[in-house]
């Protein structure tokens, strides 16, 4: 199966896990995430890194999951949370998707997020962790 738009050039061999050929070659896949070429997915991470507010966050993870199929959740993590850190970013399974790809993203939001702490005081509040400070 060849798709009409340009996709993602392969890792190396055995560099990554993405499945890529097994996506390619199973006719009834969903091909989105091949899509995030290299240079797409530099200007992704540029704009995760840049987000200006949870409202901006929120944006780009409806976009994230309407045009490539990225399910991402943020949320405070299970013990205290003390820095950026503490902040579960979670990229659910998703075959295509770079192993680098799924370390880069997290760590883009975490650096925006501490380039705009008041993002993930936010955050925290919108899970009622900061209701009675």
């Amino acid at each position: 199966m060849t798709p009409s738009f340009p996709i993602r050039q392969p890792c190396p061999p055995g560099v990554c896990d993405c499945q890529r050929e097994q996506l390619l070659d199973s006719p009834d896949s969903d091909l989105r995430i091949l899509r995030l070429t290299r240079q797409e997915e530099k200007r992704l991470l540029e704009r995760l890194e840049n987000i200006q507010s949870l409202g901006d966050l929120e944006h780009m993870q409806r976009r994230l999951h309407e045009q490539l199929g990225i399910r991402l959740a943020i949320a405070p993590g299970f013990n205290e949370v003390r820095s950026m850190r503490g902040i579960a970013i979670r990229i659910d399974d998703l075959p295509g998707l770079c192993r680098k790809t799924r370390q880069a993203i997290p760590a883009a939001i975490r650096r925006g997020l501490e380039k705009h702490p008041e993002i993930a005081y936010d955050l925290l509040n919108a899970h009622d962790l900061l209701r009675d400070a």
